[in-house]
């Protein structure tokens, strides 16, 4: 048995933060929080390793539950041992689960890549593999932002049936248009299998963001990107999120993909423990040399953004969790928020 003791830190618990606290970790599991008051009377065993916070942070490990790739590794690999080196580098960011996200493929590239988060559960070193983050194929052609066109689905539930099979049941997230026909079907197959619908890539009217909300659609992806705009006469998809309190939503805080003076109206409107930080980073981030690719095309970086060589297009993200924790503080928000975003909210 071992035993560890993180003493004299600020400890965040989910809900606020506990300053002149010790946490005790016994085997890798938390035993004890305990007030340095308290600690005084209480010691740990002589052979603890303890480790001094001098009053810093100690806070539960970040959750990305919308992720593509990281260090040169790509889910589009489709290989096990690309999703084992992205678990383990994520650990360098704070990250201690993460859902590996896949980009919309050829039928038979998609089954592989569902295949290969599959493989690698069970097998990671370094951040948990919560489950798969699927971002379509059903999906709006109307807003793409940068996925294939040809790989685009119209609701199709003996294909849902495969990628839950070859997932092994492990869907945990998947991306949908609630505009879609046959909709409500595809949302009552991930009720009963325990599947998070989240709206994203859509061009729904206010009124179908309503309908797919009844259906359970109940979760957002990349709040304001590839969407239909909030707008006077149709609130659309960003203002049934803003709307309704019931339904979360994935945020990109890299004051990049979303205006912080946006984020902040978020937070007005929304219920905090609704709002879900995520980096939704490309392959190559944190890639030190070599050429930039992401879903297999290649990309240049520029301002904090991948851009796709081919039209200049924004392909994606470079933000790591702990990044999004700092520049929501750097814009106002309070530590214990951000922190609750990127933790106990996922």
């Amino acid at each position: 048995m071992s035993t560890i003791c993180l003493y004299n830190g600020t400890i965040f618990t989910g809900i606020a933060l506990l300053e002149k606290t010790s946490v005790i970790i016994r085997d890798n599991k938390i035993e004890d929080v305990l007030s340095n008051k308290r600690f005084s009377k209480e010691p740990i065993p002589e052979d603890a390793e303890v480790y001094d916070m001098n009053g810093h942070i100690v806070s539960p490990g970040f959750i990305d539950t919308h992720i593509h790739g990281l260090h040169g590794y790509d889910t589009s690999d489709n290989s096990p041992d690309s999703i084992l080196k992205m678990s383990e580098a994520l650990l360098d960011y704070g990250t201690t689960g993460f859902c590996p996200t896949l980009y919309p493929q050829s039928d038979e590239n998609f089954i592989k890549g569902i295949k290969a988060v599959t493989d690698a559960m069970g097998k990671e070193k370094g951040a948990e593999i919560l489950g798969h983050n699927l971002e379509g194929p059903f999906i709006s052609r109307a807003k793409l932002g940068v996925l294939n066109p040809d790989y685009m689905r119209e609701v199709d539930l003996d294909l849902m049936a495969k990628y839950h099979a070859e997932a092994k049941g492990n869907i945990k997230i998947m991306t949908v248009a609630p505009e879609l026909k046959n909709m409500r079907k595809l949302a009552l197959f991930g009720t009963k299998n325990g599947i998070v619908f989240s709206a994203g890539h859509s061009n729904a009217l206010y009124e179908n963001m309503v309908e797919g909300m009844q259906t359970g659609i109940l979760h957002s992806t990349h709040f304001f990107n590839a969407m239909r705009r909030l707008h006077h006469r149709d609130p659309g998809v960003a203002g049934g999120i803003m709307i309704h309190p019931n339904i979360s939503c994935e945020l990109i805080a890299d004051g990049l993909h979303v205006h912080p003076a946006i984020i902040k109206l978020l937070l007005r409107v929304k219920p905090i423990h609704k709002i879900i930080l995520v980096t939704d980073s490309l392959c190559p981030t944190g890639q030190k040399s070599g050429t930039l690719y992401a879903n297999n095309e290649e990309v240049y970086f520029k301002k904090g953004l991948f851009m796709r060589k081919s039209d200049d297009t924004i392909a994606g993200s470079a933000l790591t969790m702990i990044k999004g924790v700092k520049y929501l503080v750097s814009i106002g928000v309070s530590i214990d928020d951000a922190l609750r975003m990127a933790s106990c909210n996922p």
